[in-house]
C-alpha cells in the first residue's frame, strides 16, 4: 500500500514546490500541496488537473504554528497518517550582514527552520506510529557552502541539516529516514530576476556550466522519497551540477 501514502509539501504552489507535487503524484501518492498564496495554489491545482490528477491544497502561513499544526493534524488522522514530509518552502532576505536587521534575521529562520521543525515534529507522531516516513528537508549549497549577503538564509539552511541529521538519529529505529537536498542554481522566478552578469559569473563556478531546472530537483526528492531510498538517511544531497564539492 506505500504508494498510496499521503505527502505532504510546503511552498507548494510554485517554482521546485510544484514540480515535486506533481513528481509524487506520478508516483501515485496522495498529495497535500500547502502553499501561503491562494492565487497560486488555485494554479496549481489547474496545472495537476490537466496532469491528469488531483490534488488537497490548503491555504496557510506556515509561521503561525497553531494552524498550521492543526492543518498537519487533520491531514494525518483524515489519511491514516502523514508517510512523506518535504520540507520546501523558504524565502530569502539577502542582505551584507552590518546593514542585516533583526527582523530580516528572524524572518528567514522562521520560515525556513522553525516551521520546518514544527512540520517534522507534528509529521513524525503519525510517522512512529505507522513505522514508516520520509522527511526531505530543502537545504542549499549556502548551507553547505555559506554565501556572503546571506547571512541568515545560509543559516536557516545550514541549521536544516543539523536538525536533519538529528532527527535522522532519533527515528531510525522506527523506520523514518530524514535526508536534505541541497540544490544549487536552479532556474525558478526567484533565479529569472537575476541580471545577466550575475548568471554569467554563477555558470563559471558550476562544473557542468548551466544551471539546474526544479526537475532535477523534484526528481532527487521524488527518490528519497520513494521505497529504493529506505537505506539512506542522515545524509545531504547536492542537486548542483558540481558546484559544492
Amino acid at each position: 500500500m506505500s504508494e498510496k501514502r499521503l505527502a505532504v509539501v510546503t511552498g507548494a504552489a510554485r517554482g521546485i514546490g510544484r514540480a515535486v507535487v506533481l513528481e509524487l503524484l506520478k508516483q501515485g501518492r496522495i498529495v497535500a500541496g500547502l502553499d501561503i498564496n491562494t492565487e497560486q495554489l488555485n494554479e496549481l491545482e489547474s496545472v495537476v488537473k490537466e496532469a491528469g490528477f488531483t490534488i488537497i491544497t490548503k491555504c496557510v502561513d506556515i509561521t503561525d504554528t497553531g494552524k498550521f499544526v492543526e492543518i498537519l493534524e487533520s491531514l494525518a488522522s483524515e489519511h491514516g497518517g502523514i508517510g512523506i514530509l518535504v520540507n520546501n518552502a523558504g524565502i530569502t532576505r539577502d542582505g551584507l550582514l552590518m546593514r542585516m536587521s533583526d527582523e530580516d534575521f528572524d524572518k528567514v529562520i522562521e520560515v525556513n527552520l522553525r516551521a520546518a521543525f514544527v512540520a517534522i515534529r507534528t509529521a513524525s507522531r503519525s510517522m512512529v506510529r505507522n513505522k514508516f516516513g520520509r522527511i526531505i528537508s530543502l537545504s542549499s549549497v549556502s548551507g553547505v557552502m555559506g554565501n556572503a549577503g546571506q547571512c541568515n538564509y545560509a543559516a536557516s539552511k545550514a541549521g536544516l541539516i543539523g536538525l536533519t541529521k538529528s532527527v535522522a538519529r532519533e527515528l531510525a529505529k522506527k523506520n523514518i529516514t530524514a535526508n536534505c537536498i541541497a540544490p544549487g542554481f536552479i532556474i525558478t522566478e526567484m533565479t529569472d530576476v537575476l541580471p545577466d552578469p550575475v548568471k554569467d559569473a554563477a555558470k563559471q563556478m558550476i562544473p557542468l556550466r548551466r544551471f539546474g531546472t526544479v526537475e532535477d530537483v523534484a526528481k532527487a526528492i521524488a527518490f528519497l522519497a520513494s521505497d529504493d531510498a529506505a537505506y539512506i538517511t542522515g545524509q545531504v544531497i547536492c542537486v548542483d551540477g558540481g558546484m559544492a564539492m
